[in-house]
């Protein structure tokens, strides 16, 4: 079976909860409504062969409704099939975890929670991975301040300049070629 013949089973199974399907350059992607999620995650793992998560992630649409989308990347062990399931996540939804069906979904889970604020239900160990616990912001939220936050933690976390900025590498983004573009010594004059 393909990726794409799988998606043709899952519109069978759950054709009330398959929102669309976008198939471009040869990938497939299903965006499936939230109360879905958890049964289609199942049906791919159980049935369809997916027996890897290769990747969990969440993505800001900041001042849309529903703000947040889940997006899974699902792979078969031999690479020979890849799947792409998304679902829209409002902000006071949570996600069922999928860590019952893949375990190396844990720590995904766990950094959407931390950067993003998803909740995540049934998680075996929902915290940080990444901040502090009591860290009471989401670094990867779109309303949050590229300069950050004041930090009651100095020692930990600060906003003031980072001690590599001006340092003793450059870059030239707009360069016309990679090694223009490459991280160099810096040129004190």
């Amino acid at each position: 079976m393909s990726s794409a013949s799988d998606v043709s089973r899952l519109r069978e199974i759950f054709a009330d909860s398959i929102l669309e399907v976008v198939e471009f350059r040869g990938e497939q992607t299903v965006r499936v409504m939230l109360a879905a999620l958890h049964d289609v995650l199942a049906q791919c793992r159980n049935d369809l062969g997916y027996e890897m998560v290769l990747d969990i992630s969440s993505v800001d649409h900041f001042e849309d409704d529903p703000r947040f989308e889940m997006v899974y990347e699902l792979a078969s062990v031999d690479d020979s099939k890849r799947l792409r399931v998304k679902a829209a996540v409002a902000e006071n939804e949570s996600v069922p975890t999928a860590t019952d069906l893949w375990a190396g979904a844990d720590w995904h889970e766990r950094e959407v929670w931390d950067m993003m604020g998803i909740p995540i239900t049934g998680h075996p160990n929902l915290k940080r991975i990444l901040m502090w616990d009591g860290y009471p912001f989401f670094p990867l939220r779109k309303d949050f301040p590229l300069a950050g936050r004041p930090s009651e933690m100095p020692d930990v976390a600060f906003t003031g300049v980072a001690p590599l900025e001006g340092g003793p590498f450059v870059t030239c983004a707009g360069a016309a070629n990679t090694v223009l573009r490459e991280p160099r010594a810096r040129v004190v004059e």
